[in-house]
């Protein structure tokens, strides 16, 4: 049996105490997969879901079934926030996000499909379901809203996270709870041979002792003949792991999902420094490309090519603060460059009837030079 097989002929005690459960409190961490993604993906869900998806015949706004459906209930249990938040989810999380129109014109997201390409025909989706529903009739792509985010590098990422970042977080949480950690020890007198029968019970035994230490404020246990347990209290390791070490390894990760999103990092963990920088790169480089993603596959489904060559199309309208920019509406119009309606349609507002505002207006500073400069001096 070799050397430990000597041992347990020389002290049955050990061959007996090997058989006990070591008891252990294995935590789940499942989150941590999740979290850095999940952070970001709220982020930009919340932003495009404060959107006004107009409805546009020209240079008028459309206030009709369809825009009911876009910007306010887009099926009977879904807000229109909560609807774009979960597609935005699907969309950058699955890397596909499938909206099908139901038999009573209500959008849905479909939770799960399978896909048929075709080289000159219309891919087909089949095994449709949408909360454990599985629709029975397939839909061609011209029926539904189909969006994609073919992004390698964040796919990429996302594979190898935590094949490099998982066992380092779980190993600083485990290293974080061990310095906390009370202990103790069982000093077991023996007399006679252990059967089965009183390892049970001793195995009992332990689990309740542990359970009423553990869980109880106050413990009290009566006193066992032969069965001692001495308490070491908390105990720390030899090198203590910092939370802060814990916490800037969690951002890390977080930081470089924003990155490859297009989200500035400072926005996901609310600093306001260089604040409205931040804002207009994500806007820039992150929201308008999703929302430019999902209006062309909008109008490509709802509009033919001849009704939207004649002025009819979804335009998404993030929110603009026209108090804060003032200054720059003033400026473009007081330059004569667009006129009062231009900027108004350029906002998302709708153009007013009043004939005045689609005259150009220009202020004296920008005024043309057709006189020599002398005579300007003079005047």
């Amino acid at each position: 049996m070799g050397f430990i097989g000597d041992i347990l002929k020389r002290n049955k005690e050990i061959e007996w105490m090997f058989d006990l459960d070591m008891l252990e409190d294995m935590s789940q961490r499942a989150y941590l997969k999740r979290m850095a993604l999940d952070t970001c993906i709220q982020f930009l869900g919340r932003a495009i879901a404060q959107s006004d998806f107009q409805v546009r015949d020209g240079t008028k706004n459309l206030k009709n079934t369809l825009y009911y459906k876009l910007n306010v209930r887009p099926n009977t249990d879904m807000s229109s926030t909560t609807f774009w938040e979960k597609v935005i989810y699907k969309l950058v999380y699955d890397g596909e996000c499938l909206i099908i129109l139901s038999d009573t014109d209500d959008f849905l997201i479909a939770d799960s499909f399978t896909r048929e390409e075709y080289a000159v025909y219309d891919d087909v989706f089949k095994e449709v379901i949408v909360k454990d529903y599985e629709f029975k009739r397939p839909f061609p792509m011209s029926d539904v809203m189909y969006l994609e985010y073919g992004d390698t590098k964040l796919s990429k990422f996302l594979d190898g996270l935590f094949d490099d970042y998982g066992e380092i977080l779980g190993r600083m949480i485990d290293a974080q709870l061990r310095n906390y950690q009370l202990r103790g020890i069982v000093n077991i007198e023996q007399s006679g041979a252990y059967d089965e029968k009183k390892q049970a019970k001793l195995q009992t035994y332990i689990q309740k002792l542990f359970r009423v230490f553990s869980k109880s404020s106050v413990a009290i246990v009566p006193q066992v003949s032969g069965f001692n347990y001495e308490e070491l209290g908390a105990t720390r390791a030899t090198t203590t792991q910092s939370i802060d070490e814990l916490t800037k390894l969690k951002k890390s990760v977080t930081d470089d999902v924003a990155k490859i999103l297009g989200i500035p990092p400072a926005l996901i963990h609310g600093e306001m420094a260089d604040l409205t920088n931040n804002m207009k790169a994500f806007k820039k480089f992150c929201e308008k490309f999703f929302t430019k993603k999902i209006q062309d596959e909008m109008n490509a489904k709802f509009f033919s090519e001849k009704e939207y060559l004649n002025g009819k199309c979804i335009r998404i309208i993030t929110p603009v603060d026209i108090f804060e920019n003032a200054e720059a509406i003033d400026k473009i119009i007081s330059s004569g460059s667009f006129t009062r309606n231009d900027v108004r349609d350029e906002m998302g507002h709708n153009r007013s009837d009043n004939p005045e505002l689609d005259k150009h207006v220009i202020t004296k500073n920008y005024e043309t030079v057709d006189k020599g400069g002398e005579e300007n001096e003079k005047d």
